[in-house]
């Protein structure tokens, strides 16, 4: 039975401190959604019984077949904590009992963790699931990485406990150190990552920001609740005994004392405070339950003061222990408590968010609204997502808001990713049809919905290709453009196969990009549609969603996969490359040298980017790399796309009329980073260096046209003079799997080209991790190829890593070349790359 409405909803929407927006977030099985389930039950939205099976927030149809989560799902649930919990877990700054909380369950397959980096915007909080078994995975650690870039306060849930006690049988003090360890992994890695301005985040259980769950069966716990059970009991401090159950304290029985060590002064080994009190009233309980011993489970719950009801006591073994303890220990409560006391409200979170996400400056009125989360300021809502319809004809735009109130009908600023603040580009002004509050599946209508929750925006999806930022105030820049930390590497042609779809295929493909927050669709010159993902089953769902939903079912086919590579060159060049304008006018005197892999990486993190103190990034760049000042100061832009890790840098000294050129060489270079000259692929990694540059006085003889030919050639020449080769990109693989299936990993590893970086035990485990490099290229069918050889015991994920050069020269015969002419072949170019003396001229 739902125990909301929607106008109780609506008004806690106005109480930005009663407003708890968080993400689950875990590696891949590590049980996010069926946790999600215990939640979504104590707000009555599904049954209790149903909790943990139905997976309510896996709503796609192959999300269930396949039981992994796609897609992010949203819901917002209501709770009165004082009802729920009691009146001493209301946090001290909120108005009132009741609390609004918005869950987006994420997916944990690493090919959709562009979906994780849209949850996390929209959020302040996020719960890190942890299983028991397995531990701290990969994907623990890109997701909680990624969260705590975008300021995102962790809370985290050891997860699968009845898997300890039911599955590996571990004893007490077993257990126990096992948790010890996976909450220190956690709180590595949230070490490594850690941002000055959240202060000290790191979790544990004895300030209760760690949590202990079964999913499946819906029950959980903090120390909290047994601390508090304990004190009444004993009469004792609350905080006091919760301390206690942590850590090394043991209480000895026969002398009634608390000691710190595991023997008391008679000598009896004692069980440790945590044991004692936490695992074994458990066990006990669990075994009952199991054994079908009744009377005994009354007569424990009944010390607890659970009772069940006669229909309950007739369920037998799993499903009795199930009932009992999520009786006892409901799923929702101890996760809910943790929630509202440990995550931070949108009030508390927007002061410290700022400056991670406005890009504009910080005291104007649009960063002070969203700093101090004010309803009456202009308006800011980050659009991170669109979901599509019911009928996948339209989207909503589904988005947060970060300052100002969104109502029906208002008139917005619609800022895309290019927007630059003053100009026109990449702005739209519109009117929003219809503003909508997810409920769990349904969208439910509201009139406005203010700062601090997320909300679903109907009319607008035309205008916004993936991600944008809407405002009412002429004056506000847009928010920070999101970092995936994917790269979609893997491409593959699509084409139908009767000519009469092709209006579908190309609405169905626009429809797709908009879909997914990473997937690129994009029309070659050759006139191929390619569709772009981040891995073989990325592109699968994608393909499958294109020709399902957005083409009514129309038949395509579909290439094998392509990867896409990047040219770079390997060393200096060996002349000076002179290259003249079409006029025989103008004259550029260049060379290329390639950029040290640290520096691209930099470039990639935007930690250098077109936009910095040019001062500042010298400084960076002399002192990092080595780089000569007044080089460094003369950068003259980053490409592709302004951004990107290849520069042009002007080393001339005294040349008339530079600046005039300037525009039209960067044009020039922007052509040459899309397409280089040996397979018109990306570049990436070089710098080109402007020596010396001869100009006609005559401004006429010197415009675009005579310019911007010459530059692309002058740099064409420069790379072929400066031994240029290709980049392949690589994936870091993860493999888990026992001892006895890793003779079979390296064989198939080394067929493939791959490496082993390390391997190592899982302490306690029989199980051991490996870390390899796999090339792209050799990564199609490698999961079902290393399932076969290992009689399905190894598991692997793939994510992309980096770009490393592929051996062989290409200008000779081999692997190499082949490649370079299989890509050429592939795009309609002529089979040899360009000879040198094609953009070589001679004075």
């Amino acid at each position: 039975m739902v125990k909301f409405t929607v106008d109780q909803m609506r008004a806690i929407m106005n109480k930005p401190t009663n407003i708890r927006n968080m993400a689950v977030i875990a590696h891949v099985d590590h049980g996010k959604s069926t946790l999600t389930d215990s939640l979504v039950a104590a707000a009555g939205i599904i049954a209790e019984e149903q909790a943990g099976e139905k997976r309510a927030t896996d709503t796609r149809a192959d999300e269930a077949a396949r039981a992994i989560t796609i897609k992010s799902t949203g819901i917002s649930l209501y709770f009165n904590v004082e009802n729920e919990i009691g009146a001493s877990a209301v946090p001290k700054d909120a108005d009132g009992a009741e609390f609004l909380i918005n869950i987006v369950d994420s997916p944990g397959h690493v090919d959709f963790s562009a979906e994780v980096t849209s949850a996390l915007r929209i959020t302040d909080g996020a719960l890190v699931v942890v299983d028991c078994v397995e531990g701290v995975s990969v994907q623990t650690e890109t997701v909680l990485r990624q969260a705590l870039q975008e300021r995102i306060k962790p809370v985290c849930t050891i997860n699968k406990l009845d898997r300890a006690f039911l599955e590996l049988q571990l004893d007490g003090e077993d257990m126990y150190q096992k948790f010890v360890k996976e909450i220190e992994n956690v709180n590595v890695t949230i070490a490594t990552y850690r941002d000055e301005m959240m202060g000290d985040v790191q979790v544990s259980c004895e300030s209760g920001t760690v949590a202990f769950s079964a999913g499946l069966h819906a029950w959980a716990f903090t120390l909290n609740q047994f601390g508090r059970m304990y004190a009444k009991k004993f009469g004792v401090d609350e905080q006091k005994m919760t301390n206690r159950l942590w850590g090394d304290n043991f209480f000895d029985a026969k002398n009634k004392v608390w000691i710190k060590k595991s023997t008391s002064k008679d000598g009896k080994q004692l069980q440790r405070a945590f044991v004692q009190f936490v695992i074994e009233p458990i066990r006990m309980v669990i075994q009952a339950g199991m054994n079908d011993d009744r009377e005994k489970l009354v007569k424990l719950l009944g010390s607890l003061g659970v009772t069940l009801t006669p229909t309950e006591l007739e369920l037998s073994q799993k499903a009795l222990m199930k009932r009992s303890m999520q009786k006892w220990l409901p799923g929702g409560r101890g996760l809910l408590e943790m929630i509202v006391t440990h995550l931070p409200s949108p009030f508390v979170a927007q002061k410290y968010r700022v400056e991670n996400l406005y890009e504009g400056n910080m005291e104007d009125e649009t960063a002070q609204a969203f700093r101090k989360c004010d309803p009456t300021g202009p308006l800011l809502l980050f659009i991170s997502k669109m979901v599509p319809t019911a009928d996948r004809s339209r989207f909503f735009a589904f988005g947060r808001v970060f300052s100002g109130v969104v109502k029906t009908g208002a008139k917005v600023r619609i800022l895309g990713p290019n927007y630059v603040p003053g100009k026109k580009d990449d702005l739209f002004i519109k009117n929003i049809q219809r503003v909508l509050i997810q409920m769990a599946g349904k969208n439910e209508a509201v009139e406005s919905v203010p700062v601090g929750n997320t909300v679903l925006l109907a009319g607008i999806d035309q205008f916004l290709a993936k991600t944008g930022t809407l405002t009412d105030s002429e004056t506000a820049s847009p928010l920070r453009a999101m970092k995936f930390s994917v790269s979609p590497v893997v491409r593959v042609a699509v084409d139908v196969k009767n000519a009469a779809d092709l209006p579908k295929l190309v609405e169905g493909l626009k429809r797709l990009s908009k879909s997914d927050p990473l997937v690129q669709c994009i029309i070659e010159e050759s006139g191929e549609h390619i569709v772009a993902g981040a891995g073989e089953l990325h592109l699968e769902i994608c393909l499958k969603d294109l020709q399902e939903d957005f083409m009514g079912g129309a038949d395509i086919r579909i290439s094998d996969p392509v990867v896409s590579y990047r040219e770079t060159v390997t060393e200096t060049s060996t002349e000076t490359c002179l290259s003249k304008s079409p006029n025989k006018h103008n004259r550029l005197y260049c060379t290329a040298a390639p950029l040290d892999e640290d520096l691209c990486a930099d470039i990639d993190n935007g930690e250098i980017n077109a936009r910095d103190d040019f001062k500042v990034r010298a400084r960076v760049l002399s002192e990092k790399y080595e780089w000569d000042v007044n080089e460094a100061r003369k950068i003259w832009c980053f490409g592709p796309d302004t951004t990107g890790p290849n520069m042009v840098v002007d080393c001339t000294k005294a040349v008339q009329y530079l600046n005039e050129i300037k525009d039209h060489v960067v044009a020039g270079f922007q052509w040459v980073s899309k397409e280089g000259v040996l397979a018109e692929e990306n570049i990436r990694g070089i710098r080109f260096n402007i020596h010396d540059v001869t100009l006609h006085t005559d401004s006429i003889h010197r415009g675009a046209g005579q310019i911007m030919p010459a530059a692309r050639r002058v740099m064409y020449a420069c790379m072929l003079t400066a031994s240029p080769a290709l980049l392949e990109p690589v994936y870091l693989v993860d493999i888990t799997c026992p001892e006895a299936a890793m003779g079979g990993i390296y064989g198939v590893l080394t067929r493939r080209r791959g490496h082993v970086i390390e391997e190592m035990q899982r302490p306690g485990t029989p199980i051991f991790q490996i870390k390899a490099h796999l090339p792209v290229a050799e990564s199609f069918g490698f999961t079902s190829d290393l399932r076969s050889h290992t009689g399905g015991q190894a598991f692997p994920q793939c994510v992309f890593d980096h770009w490393q050069v592929m051996p062989g020269n290409v200008m000779v015969p081999g692997k190499a070349q082949d490649t370079v002419i299989s890509i050429r072949k592939r795009k309609g170019l002529s089979e040899e790359v360009p000879p040198l003396d094609r953009y070589l001229d001679k004075l």
